[in-house]
């Protein structure tokens, strides 16, 4: 039985095998929060603000002033863009038995001919020292998926932080950004990934958490 696969089902499988397994062999699936709808409208407008750069052949003001962003420009390929963005298409590989990985990322960037996985983040809070590190197998997934669809990449990728900081006498809400380089694995996100498959196709771990327990 092949599977489909994404960098929110593989975090689940971190968080607990049971789960996971329950989910993709349609058992039980675990409830879903309420998802806080800031995050989602941010993700709208963010999208919509680079595309404007992006038609413009510059880059917006939170990364040209940053000397990681040297030579850089962002991916001018909008309908293609449009594709890895969607949550229904994204990047998509499939491997041999016919299980399938996808992802959707949130913007590119490119140096020369090589790609640049840019995601954005928002968080109500300032950053840990450790925030960033767990987005690592996100990241780490993307730029699997890019260079199993032949696309090279650099072997580091972008978290661009949002965070607010104050309100202005006009009532606009003023975010401070950040950018972090991120150091990036595929081999992490293969393993990841056949870690995955090999659960799948083993018995139901037995180990539950308080979400699974007696299911």
């Amino acid at each position: 039985m092949p599977y489909k696969l994404s960098p929110s089902s593989l975090g689940l499988m971190k968080e607990c095998p049971r789960c996971f397994w329950l989910t993709q062999h349609k058992v039980w699936k675990r409830p879903a929060g309420i998802f806080p709808s800031l995050p989602s409208g941010m993700d709208k407008i963010l999208k919509e603000h680079f595309n404007k750069f992006m038609q413009r052949g510059q880059l917006p003001p939170e990364l040209s002033g940053n000397g990681d962003c040297k030579n850089m420009k962002l991916f001018n390929d909008h309908e293609l863009l449009a594709i890895w963005r969607s949550n229904f298409k994204g990047i998509v590989w499939e491997d041999k038995e016919g299980n399938i990985l996808k992802g959707a990322v949130d913007n590119i960037l490119m140096k020369g001919k090589k790609l640049i996985v840019l995601d954005y983040k928002t968080r109500g809070y300032e950053l840990k020292e450790d925030t960033a590190k767990h987005y690592q197998d996100q990241l780490d997934i993307y730029n699997f998926l890019l260079r199993k669809s032949d696309y090279d990449t650099e072997d580091y990728a972008f978290l661009l932080f949002y965070v607010p900081k104050e309100v202005a006498d006009t009532g606009e809400v003023i975010f401070d950004t950040t950018l972090k380089k991120m150091k990036i694995n595929v081999k992490n996100a293969e393993s990841i990934f056949k870690k995955a498959i090999k659960l799948l196709n083993s018995d139901c771990p037995k180990e539950s958490c308080e979400w699974c327990d007696g299911k």
